[in-house]
């Protein structure tokens, strides 16, 4: 996770993430580390080891505090870095972080498609991606920041198969990422399965995920409105496995899905109210959970 130092609403961003919602900007980033700094400390008493990195003010990032979609970290000590729509949000990638992460885990191998920018091609990461790590299934529905040929490359270098879908919002237009309808946890996938609007994609989702052996939960379009597909499972210290979404993602589900969810596992949320509205991302988008291979 990083810690933000320069928190905003990003224009940059905001023109294909129907998410974010231009407000008073007095005091974001001072709102928006208290959210930060409250969630970080929800994780660990739950026992989650959480490696936090310190943004610095230069050069300006005003999104640094969505880490997934600019690198991801596989069981086999891959690392992967992402071409970020934003040209504001390439700069995201700071060498102090992985240096960071040294520290702690084996980096084996590293798999460099920032270089995509230039061609105009993007992929953002587990925003992009959304992984069934398990039996080695990546969802992705298609826009401006899902180019269907790295999906392609990257399931090749990760020998993973992809299930390629078009999801729309109540308007009709792209779901900017993956992780904002749908999240894929160990026994379960919550999906809003409304927003694929072409039946055939729908039934190919369906099917993917009734073929892996995981329940299926569905969201309205309300609710992912309001983060409730922006979700995603940990592991604390004692092997316990923990669902994590922010507070208004939690008060959107109803009694039958909250109690659907906590019989797989238990739930935790935090308020990221200022961080969602600038930021157009949730609880999810502010980990990058780590596969990595501890050093010993």
């Amino acid at each position: 996770m990083i810690r933000p130092v320069n928190f905003a609403y990003n224009a940059e961003t905001a023109v294909n993430n129907a998410f974010q919602v231009a407000g008073n900007a007095v005091g974001v980033q001072e709102k928006a580390l208290i959210e930060f700094n409250e969630f970080v400390n929800l994780l660990e008493r739950e026992g989650v080891d959480v490696t936090v990195v310190n943004d610095t003010p230069e050069p300006h990032t005003p999104d640094s505090i969505f880490p997934n979609n600019w690198i991801s970290f596989h069981h086999d000590g891959s690392i992967i870095l992402y071409p970020m729509y934003a040209a504001n949000r390439r700069a995201e990638r700071k060498p102090a972080v992985l240096e960071a992460l040294k520290k702690k885990f084996r980096i084996s191998r590293t798999i460099d498609l920032s270089a995509k920018e230039k061609e105009n091609h993007f992929l953002e990461g587990t925003g992009s991606l959304v992984l069934d790590r398990e039996n080695k299934i990546a969802f992705a529905c298609l826009s401006p920041r899902t180019d269907p040929d790295l999906v392609v490359e990257f399931c090749k270098a990760l020998d993973y198969r992809s299930v390629l879908f078009h999801a729309n919002d109540q308007k009709g237009a792209p779901i900017y990422h993956t992780n904002v309808m749908m999240c894929v946890a160990d026994r379960y996938v919550v999906a809003c399965l409304a927003s694929i609007s072409e039946q055939e994609e729908r039934q190919s989702v369906i099917r993917s995920i009734v073929l892996s052996g995981k329940e299926l939960v569905e969201i309205s379009f309300e609710q992912m409105n309001h983060f409730a597909g922006n979700m995603l499972q940990v592991e604390n210290d004692q092997g316990g496995k923990l669902l994590v979404m922010s507070s208004q993602a939690y008060a959107s589900l109803t009694e039958p899905q909250l109690k659907t969810l906590a019989s797989f596992n238990r739930i935790i949320h935090a308020p990221l109210f200022v961080i969602e509205k600038n930021g157009g991302g949730s609880a999810r988008c502010m980990m990058a959970e780590i596969h990595l291979p501890r050093l010993s």
